[in-house]
């Protein structure tokens, strides 16, 4: 019977690892897989009950008929292709553009838009199913591993729609009267970023627009580069981007049920539908209101502003590029990229007017919060961890309070609530870069294993 190699959290560096059989492993696979099964019916029966699109739905369309996203599709199978060798990876990107180049060009001829997509979610299916009925032993581990990761991604954007959906049934009224006050004592970024944007033109504006729609290819790029040598070694690293990714994208939208904002060009901008609370953003940053309400809001605009998952992404993309996977510096492409990317998104996230400066610092917090939960799990759940992961949680959890609760004293106390915002993200970020980049560790190789640890 062959073994599994899993790390044991509860054990310290150089201690072996438990074993769990083959058989196990695939029993627990198939739970996973099932489990993914039932929640994508689920919520295409809740969908259909509600009138739009669901999961299920949205993925017949990227086999059949036209894909939502582009982009999306095509990450899914870039990420599965880390699993295959070399020639194997040449003959799935040929059939995958073949069949995007068919489906195309009938598109054209049929006077539609030649969107592409079909031939990357085809040809990642067809990779699995032959991983499955074909291949055996590391070659079929590595195949499913990696083109499981693609296939989360892709399903993992069909539930984000449907959840952005389900904010707008259950969560009629939004909190952005509170965030709005709450934000004066940042000094109302997203206004400042909105003038600035609109200033720098139209190619500025692009640019931004297109780092922030595109930020899974940022992610399939780091991601790529961090499992490069699953094929050459049969070996994953315990820790990579798109662990990162989909933790945040099930934890992060959880908050937009218990704060619902949509955002202050929709709150108190010219896209509210007629229920804004007038045409302020950006130009003029509305007056303090001392009596702030929930807001009745339409039943179109997602309630997804808090915290900002985009700011969160966006920093796991720039933590993965500090350092690679072995400890080691990361390449200096890689950490300009990040670099560039994180700023770029911030900027676009508040110049256009999506989110609140209060927005993205609850993001950063979440982000650096699952971050300590996940790195390196061969140091395994020490004081160290404990102490973190227990302070971003408090931390999160009292800006929410004060957003809701004591926005009125924070935008009449600008100087003293900003700087208590800022000191404890900048007192967290410290105490988290102190934790994992800070201090060297000759002692603690970058530990490896046989399969993705998801």
């Amino acid at each position: 019977m062959v073994d599994v190699l899993v790390e044991d959290p509860g054990s310290s560096v150089g201690k072996s690892a438990r074993r769990i059989s083959a058989p196990a492993a695939r029993i627990w696979a198939a739970a996973a897989v099932s489990g993914v099964v039932v929640l994508l019916i689920a919520l295409q029966i809740a969908a259909s009950g509600q009138g739009f699109e669901g999961p299920l739905a949205s993925l017949w369309k990227d086999y059949a008929g036209t894909p939502k996203s582009m982009s999306v599709p095509w990450a899914g199978l870039v990420l599965a292709l880390v699993g295959l060798s070399a020639k194997r990876r040449v003959v799935a990107l040929s059939a995958a553009v073949v069949i995007d180049l068919i489906g195309a060009g009938a598109r054209l001829l049929a006077g539609d838009p030649p969107t592409v997509g079909n031939g990357a979610v085809i040809v990642l299916t067809a990779i699995a199913v032959t991983a499955c009925v074909r291949w055996s032993g590391v070659e079929r581990r590595n195949a499913l591993g990696a083109a499981a990761l693609g296939a989360l991604l892709i399903l993992a954007t069909k539930v984000g729609d449907v959840w952005l959906h389900v904010t707008v049934v259950t969560r009629p009224e939004v909190f952005d009267q509170y965030v709005m006050l709450a934000d004066h004592a940042l000094g109302d970024p997203s206004w400042l970023m909105g003038r600035v944007v609109d200033a720098l033109g139209p190619g500025v504006y692009a640019v931004l627009h297109w780092v922030y729609i595109e930020l899974p290819v940022a992610a399939i790029v780091v991601a790529v580069w961090q499992l490069r040598q699953v094929v050459p070694t049969g070996q994953w690293p315990t820790h990579y981007l798109v662990r990162t990714f989909l933790v945040l994208g099930l934890l992060g939208p959880i908050v937009y049920l218990l704060f619902p904002v949509v955002g202050p060009m929709f709150a108190f901008g010219a896209d509210g539908h007629g229920l804004q609370l007038g045409n302020y953003w950006p130009n003029v940053v509305p007056p303090i209101d001392r009596n702030p309400s929930a807001l009745p809001f339409d039943t179109v605009t997602p309630r997804n502003c808090m915290p900002s998952m985009h700011t969160a992404w966006a920093l796991s993309v720039f933590l993965h590029t500090r350092r690679d996977i072995d400890g080691g510096r990361a390449p200096a492409w890689l950490r300009w990229g990040g670099a560039f990317w994180l700023i770029a998104t911030l900027t676009a996230t508040l110049g256009f007017g999506y989110h609140y400066g209060v927005d993205l610092v609850a993001g950063a917090i979440l982000c650096l919060t699952v971050e300590s939960v996940l790195r390196e799990p061969e140091r395994g759940w020490g004081w160290f961890r404990v102490r973190l992961v227990g302070a971003g949680v408090a931390v999160l959890a009292t800006l929410l309070l004060s957003y809701r609760y004591l926005s009125v004293p924070m935008a009449e106390y600008p100087a003293l609530a900003g700087t208590i915002i800022l000191a404890l993200l900048a007192g967290f970020a410290a105490a988290f870069h102190a934790t994992w980049f800070a201090t060297h560790r000759d002692a603690i190789p970058a530990r490896i294993s046989p399969e993705p640890v998801g």
